[in-house]
């Protein structure tokens, strides 16, 4: 095979951009490749590290692959992102930048190799089923499948359950002194403790990502200063959803389902079609409360490094 594998420096970021809108085989991965490159390869280096790879053949980039160390287990890698030009593909340059993905995160500690999304900087769960090579090199290269997960999709168009109102619901809401904003940059260091103490996980690095970002933002429920709850959307892409928490004590009170639809007017307004609710756990809330459908599924796999087991 004449395609060397090399490490990218940031200033060939645009060249990925370039060859992930035309490998990226479903549209609306396609036409999010900027913010998706900038999520994986650029923004989460300020708190994991990040490998960028490429397979080049006289000089012409064909193939990607950008992997990371996770920041709460530097014993676990990731692979968040293979894209190999598809012209280019079956002559073994997404194995290649498998196997060097494997023994570069070996040699910085990582005992086991994840083809899954690596909070609370990433573009999938893991593989969209529809990506079939990538599903059947995965198993050829000796990973195996251990989580399945689904985004659910709301539709954003005209009449849309997703974007009927909620002020009834927020004056009810008020009536029992309950309070509904958006969320400011001020609001964020008591947003993330109360996301982390009451739900764990990284969704404090994903409301980083959300509040005060173009594209991005979150809205908020309070009671005298107490937060009730939140949702965010636009952390790693424009068009996705989440994450969102409602207080234990303040469920069935409705304000998740106010959360949820103040963030999808704002992606409505800004011209977004259909948001993407990823990872989802509760499927029926999200059906009830913004018409929401299962639309893609991703298989999770594993592997284990320098033989462990």
């Amino acid at each position: 095979m004449d395609v060397e594998i090399i490490e990218l420096g940031p200033d060939r970021l645009a060249e990925v951009v370039d060859l992930c809108r035309h490998a990226l085989d479903l549209p609306e991965d396609a036409a999010e490749a900027p913010e998706i490159v900038a999520t994986l390869a650029d923004r989460a280096a300020a708190d994991r590290p990040v490998l960028r790879l490429g397979a080049v053949r006289d000089g012409t980039l064909v193939g990607v692959l950008v992997g990371s160390l996770s920041a709460r287990d530097p014993r676990v890698g990731h692979v968040d992102l293979v894209a190999v030009a598809p012209e280019e593909r079956r002559q073994g340059i997404g194995g290649s930048l498998l196997a060097e993905a494997e023994a570069r995160l070996g040699g910085l500690g990582a005992a086991e190799l994840l083809l899954a999304g690596n909070p609370p900087h990433y573009a999938w769960p893991g593989i969209d089923v529809r990506y079939t090579p990538a599903v059947c090199a995965a198993l050829r290269l000796g990973y195996r499948q251990d989580r399945t997960a689904w985004n659910m999709t709301a539709d954003l168009g005209e009449g849309s359950a997703a974007l009927r109102s909620t002020e009834a619901a927020e004056q009810r809401l008020a009536g029992r002194g309950v309070t509904v904003r958006r969320a400011e940059p001020a609001d964020l260091p008591a947003l993330a403790e109360f996301a982390v103490s009451t739900f764990g996980g990284a969704w404090d690095g994903e409301l980083a990502g959300s509040v005060g970002r173009p594209d991005a933002g979150a809205h908020l429920a309070e009671r005298d200063g107490e937060i009730l709850g939140f949702a965010a959307y636009g952390s790693s892409r424009p068009s996705w959803f989440g994450p969102m928490g409602t207080a234990p004590a303040a469920e069935g009170s409705g304000i998740g389902g106010v959360l949820l639809r103040r963030c999808l007017r704002d992606q409505a307004a800004a011209g977004i079609e259909a948001a993407q609710i990823g990872w989802v756990g509760p499927v029926p809330f999200y059906s009830g409360a913004a018409g929401a459908r299962i639309e893609r599924v991703f298989f999770l796999y594993r592997k284990a490094l320098n033989g462990q087991k």
